[in-house]
This record gives structure tokens, C-alpha cells and sequence, in this order.
């Protein structure tokens, strides 16, 4: 969609709207839809320069973009990266949620720690973001709901196909152009969730399959869910058949990221 077709919407009925914000290493992405309709009204991605830091990367565009300086009903806004872990709900604490990350990854400078609750899911998402970005997106939106790009995907996949009745095991891969989403289900418990970047396909082969082993998957009764395009997805899904019996692709927006599709449902 033409980055005109964004800066056009009546700016009189922003307030009425909903924008939705992506942030990765690879670019930046932007939807606008409102409240009553799942499919957003304006995309628009932007490519980040490489040469530039991520916070000024940022602001520039907050600088060139007149609809993001625009009052909106709802502001989301996802950070897409591989900084996460999760810990049961029941076991969560807000005083210890810095510790807790830490024993995960090695600690970033500058970088502190978030979390979004997914009540029906019983777990608490931790994810790690720069605290200048973090600032700065307050400093434009101070109510905005800040998140991990793979907690609406858990939400989502964990109530896909029947969930609530199917008990049995299910992967599901969202497919981007660097990275994979992993979420693996028993019902509606995350038993793996996880994201890999990935230079080819073969890459994506070997994860899926590593992990569909790791967590003792069945070849011939488990579901295997793909989401996304990529160029090699054929391939992808020839190789996985190989050894996986039911490997589906879920059809969707490909213009549009998955995780952002999925915050207007």
C-alpha cells in the first residue's frame, strides 16, 4: 500500500482509530484500522538505514511520518526481536523479572526488561528493550500497550483449530524473511516458544525438525501450522512432509506481518 494511502486517512478521525507499530532491526511497519473492522484501512513499511542507530532510526521517521504525531484511540506497539522467555503466571514476580531475564541472556547495556501477562495462556512474557527507545515511545504515546511481537502469536496460535477442545501437541511457525517464530501447544500451555534468525532455508529445516524431536512430537498424529511467505516455502513444506505427516500453511495477508494482522482480531 502507497505510504500516501496512510497519510491520507482524515486526520479529524484518528481518534476513532487504531495504530498499530512494528518495530524490528530489519524495518519499521505501521497499520491503521479501526475498532469494527479486523482488516487494517493503511499499511506502510519503511526500511531502517543500516548505518544509523535504532533510536535514530526512530525518530526520524516520527519526523518525516505526519500520521504518527496524530492523537489515535489505541496505540500498539510490537517489538520484534529474539530477547524473551516466559514464567508461569503463578510463579511471577514483578521484583524479580530483572534476575529472572538475566539468567536467560547476557545483559545489553542500556537495556531494560517488560512484560505482558497472558491470562489465558498462564504465563508472563519477558522481553528486553533499550531503555532510550522505550522512553521515546512513551514521551509520543504514554498509553500505549508496548509488546513483544510473539505474545499476540502465543494468544492466537493457543486458540487456533479447535484449542479448546484438542488437546493434543501443535507447532506453529510464522515465517519472516530472516527469522522463524516457533510456538509449540499442549492445549492451550505453551510447552516452546522461541524465534531463530536464519540466513537459508535449510536453516529453518533443521530448527523445526530439532525442536519437533526435542519436545517428542509425533510424525504421524501432531499438526505442523505454517504462517507467513518466504521464497522457499515450497521447498519448505516438500522437505518438512518428508518427515511430518500433517504440515498445513494458513493462509493470510502476506503484505502484512502476521503478529500485526492478529492485533485487530
Amino acid at each position: 500500500m502507497p505510504e500516501r494511502a496512510i497519510n491520507d486517512i482524515d486526520s479529524n478521525q484518528s481518534e476513532q482509530l487504531i495504530l498499530s507499530i512494528r518495530l524490528g532491526t530489519d524495518g519499521f511497519s505501521f497499520a491503521i484500522h479501526s475498532p469494527s473492522n479486523k482488516q487494517p484501512e493503511a499499511f506502510l513499511h519503511k526500511e531502517t538505514v543500516s548505518s544509523l542507530p535504532f533510536i535514530a532510526n526512530l525518530k526520524q521517521l516520527f519526523s518525516e511520518l505526519d500520521f504518527l504525531n496524530r492523537p489515535y484511540k489505541q496505540v500498539n506497539i510490537l517489538l520484534a526481536g529474539s530477547r524473551f522467555t516466559i514464567v508461569p503466571l503463578n510463579m511471577f514476580d514483578e521484583k524479580q523479572m530483572d534476575s529472572v531475564f538475566g539468567y536467560n541472556y547476557l545483559r545489553k547495556e542500556n537495556e531494560i526488561v517488560l512484560y505482558n501477562i497472558l491470562n489465558g495462556n498462564d504465563v508472563v512474557l519477558l522481553f528486553g528493550i533499550d531503555k532510550n527507545v522505550h522512553q521515546y515511545l512513551i514521551e509520543q504515546y504514554p498509553q500505549a500497550n508496548i509488546c513483544s511481537h510473539i505474545t499476540p502469536l502465543i494468544a492466537y496460535f493457543s486458540g487456533c483449530d479447535g484449542a479448546e477442545k484438542d488437546f493434543s501437541r501443535k507447532m506453529y511457525i510464522a515465517l519472516h524473511e530472516q527469522s522463524i517464530d516457533i510456538c509449540c501447544f499442549e492445549y492451550k500451555r505453551p510447552i516452546f516458544i522461541n524465534s531463530f534468525e536464519y540466513q537459508h532455508i535449510d536453516d529453518c529445516i533443521y530448527y523445526i525438525l530439532h525442536i519437533w524431536k526435542q519436545i517428542d512430537l509425533n510424525q504421524e498424529t501432531n499438526n505442523l501450522y505454517l504462517i507467513g511467505t518466504i521464497p522457499d516455502k515450497e521447498r519448505l513444506m516438500k522437505e518438512l512432509k518428508r518427515y511430518i505427516l500433517h504440515v498445513y500453511a494458513i493462509k493470510t495477508n502476506d503484505k502484512i506481518p502476521f503478529d500485526m494482522q492478529i492485533l485487530a482480531v
